[in-house]
Order: C-alpha cells, then sequence, then structure tokens
C-alpha cells in the first residue's frame, strides 16, 4: 500500500574505495510545516512570536536532518517530527484566518510555492542535464503547482523525495477555510473522521487508484494533526483538564506504539511506514506538547540564533537538506584524496557527513534563502538570524540622534 513515510532515506557515507560520488538511495517518505515560515502566539491568544513554537519547529527540522543522515528508525517515535510540525502550521493557519481566507491562503500559497519554484527550477534543471526527458509535458505543471508527485528522475529520487511534504501542506492549506469552520462546528466529529479514514488508509480501504491515492493516504494521516492545530490555536486544549489531556495523549500513544510494534517495517518500527501508528503517536505527542507548555523560557543568545534561523529559513533547509546530503557524498569522495585528511578526518564515518551537511544547508540558505523573504514581502537578507536585533539597534542609534 502508499506509505506516508519520512521523506528520502538516510545517506551512507562514502568508502575509500569508491573514487567516484555514489549515488544516495532515498524512497521517499514522512517527514517536518511546509514547515511554516513565522509561528504564533499560543492557543487562545493573539500575535506575535511564541519561542515555543519556534523551539519546537526548529527541533523538529533537525530531527528531519539526523533521521535522513543515520535513518534511525527509533527517532520517529522518539520525536514525531511531521506530525508536530504539521500541528505547528495549524495552529498558525487558524490564527491567519482570522482574516478573509482567500488573501489567508493566497499569503500562504506564496509563502510556499516562491522557494519552491526556486527549488523546482533548479532540480529541473539539473535532470535535464542528466539526460531527462519528460514523457508527459502537461505534467510538468506539478513543478508549478505540487498538488500531486511531480515528474523525476532515478537519478534526482533522493531530492525530490521530501516533496510529498510539500504537497500534503499545500493541500492543508487550501482545505484549511473549510476544516476550520467543519472543526469549530463540530470538533470531535472532524476528530473521529480523521480517526476513520486513516483506518481505511492503512488496510488499504479507501475507494481510490492511483495517482490520487498516495496523496489522500499522506492527507489523512496528518490531517488530525493539523486539527488540533486548530485546537490548540481556538484554545481548546487549554480549556481541557490536564488530566484528561493526559488521558487522550496516553491512549493515542499505547495505541499507537502497540500498532507500530505488531506492524514492524524491514527497517524495524519507523512510524513513517505505518499511517495508523504515525496518526495516533503523532496525536499522543502533539496533544502532550501543545497543552503542557513552559511559561516561561530563558534566551539562550546562541540557541536563539539558531531557533530564529532555522524558522526564518525553515522551507528552504526542508527543501535543501536532501540536497546537502546528496551533494556531501562526492564532496567527502574528494576529501579522500588529500593525503592530510585521509589521515586525521573520519572520513567513513556517518556522524562526519552530519556534520558535512549542515555547512552546505548554511551555503543553501545564503544562495536561496533570501526567496523566503521575497515571498513574505519582507526586504530580503542573506542570514536572517540576528538581523532583527541590529535593526533595533539601528533604529535605537537613530532615534539618539534625533
Amino acid at each position: 500500500m502508499p506509505e506516508a513515510r519520512e521523506a528520502g532515506a538516510p545517506a551512507a557515507p562514502p568508502r575509500p574505495a569508491d573514487g567516484a560520488g555514489t549515488h544516495l538511495p532515498g524512497p521517499r517518505g514522512a517527514a517536518p510545516a511546509a514547515p511554516a515560515a513565522a509561528s504564533s502566539g499560543s492557543g487562545g491568544g493573539g500575535g506575535g512570536r511564541d519561542r515555543y513554537l519556534d523551539l519546537l519547529r526548529a527541533l523538529a527540522l533537525v530531527r528531519v536532518v539526523v533521521y535522513h543522515t543515520f535513518g534511525w528508525a527509533w527517532l520517529t517515535l522518539l520525536f514525531p517530527s511531521i506530525g508536530i510540525m504539521f500541528a505547528l502550521a495549524g495552529s498558525l493557519a487558524a490564527h491567519s484566518l482570522q482574516r478573509p481566507a482567500l488573501s489567508v491562503v493566497r499569503g500562504r500559497l506564496r509563502r510556499l510555492l516562491v522557494p519552491f519554484w526556486l527549488f523546482a527550477a533548479a532540480v529541473t534543471v539539473l535532470m535535464l542535464l542528466h539526460g531527462w526527458r519528460p514523457h508527459s509535458w502537461h505534467r510538468m505543471l506539478l513543478w508549478i503547482l505540487p498538488l500531486a508527485d511531480p515528474p523525476g528522475t532515478a537519478w534526482a529520487e533522493q531530492i525530490i523525495a521530501p516533496l510529498w511534504y510539500i504537497r500534503t501542506y499545500l493541500w492543508l492549506v487550501l482545505l484549511s477555510p473549510w476544516l476550520l469552520k467543519a472543526f469549530r462546528a463540530a470538533p470531535r466529529s472532524c476528530l473521529a473522521a480523521c480517526g476513520a479514514l486513516v483506518v481505511l488508509a492503512q488496510y488499504d480501504r479507501l475507494p481510490l487508484a492511483e495517482p490520487a491515492l498516495t496523496p489522500v493516504v499522506d492527507l489523512v494521516t496528518f490531517a488530525a494533526c493539523w486539527l488540533l492545530g486548530f485546537a490548540h490555536r481556538d484554545g481548546l486544549l487549554d480549556a481541557l483538564r490536564a488530566r484528561t489531556v493526559v488521558a487522550a495523549a496516553a491512549l493515542c500513544l499505547v495505541a499507537g506504539g502497540w500498532f507500530a510494534y505488531t506492524h514492524p517495517t524491514d527497517e524495524g518500527i519507523d512510524l513513517g511506514e505505518i499511517p495508523l501508528a504515525q496518526a495516533l503517536w503523532s496525536a499522543g505527542f502533539v496533544l502532550l506538547l501543545l497543552r503542557f507548555r513552559p511559561r516561561r523560557m530563558r534566551r539562550v543568545p546562541g540557541a536563539d540564533g539558531a531557533v530564529g534561523l532555522l524558522n526564518a529559513r525553515a522551507v528552504t533547509v526542508y527543501l535543501w537538506h536532501e540536497v546537502a546530503l546528496f551533494a556531501s557524498v562526492p564532496l567527502i569522495d574528494l576529501m579522500w584524496d588529500v593525503p592530510f585528511f585521509e589521515a586525521h578526518l573520519p572520513l567513513d564515518a556517518t556522524w562526519f557527513q552530519f556534520l558535512v551537511v549542515w555547512p552546505l544547508i548554511g551555503a543553501a540558505v545564503v544562495l536561496v534563502g533570501w526567496a523566503e523573504d521575497l515571498a513574505s514581502r519582507r526586504r530580503p537578507r542573506l542570514w536572517p538570524a540576528g538581523g532583527r536585533k541590529r535593526g533595533r539597534r539601528a533604529r535605537g542609534r537613530a532615534a539618539g540622534a534625533r
């Protein structure tokens, strides 16, 4: 059956016996809003940034990169990034929908699609240079509006694997005005409907065929997390007694964990391969994380800067992290040709590849991350972390001069 799983597979580090760069295998899979580029206030409150939600989104992005580097299936249990990121995006969507729905959807699509178009242009050019000849030009429109999986090649399989998440996020944004109305009218019924649909998806009982089936399976797997984001934004989670939330979360976690244990994959217990377990386990985590928020968060200068950067460039990091993994292989292969590096660096270690990947992600942030600023109609910045503080200092100096 079609599977909602982590986008891409772990990239194996290059071996000294290989002179040329090796291809990093990557089946498509679950992982994080498109990650939302901005966060919002806590449930039931007003606007403004919520540093706790920013932290959750940043941790989710880092976990995605860790998973795709090392391939540790247990990470999907330790921290179900994708469900958490969909919940955060749902909360943000509910907050935005206080404004006219059409303008909100248009703005969300712009923030998602502008960075996606830059990624699409780069990837399609690379695939054409590697001999790709599209068989169906009308399917190329999916590189403009990815309502289904856009066409690609085996060479770019790992690079384009994360696009399932972009597609799912796009559908949830488009459906949000109606989903929010339905949820506010009957929240329990909507959550129950999500549960019923994911059960049908798990057992191949959805009355659909490809290519429609796979997008729908991914959509229903994470729809409940999106709705729990609505509940967080509307203050419904805060209105529930703590013990009620703990009991509901425990029920979801136990049921999801049991189903995952009794339906292991070839890689072990990987929630990305088991839609029903993914939906239940993610919902349990989301309930706990959004209901029991810290009242205060201390500012840690270095960490706050990293969290701010990851949130300001969340779409860029998500779209380009597999490209960075892919590019790390030939880069490390080149290091084997330098005697000093070969003698003193652990070039065959996966953790070394993980360290190499982050500067490459940083390069993507500098080279193409400005597209997120353009999409948000802000002044483009090469490295957004700390920019706001410098801006405040500059305004302060100007005020002092006056």
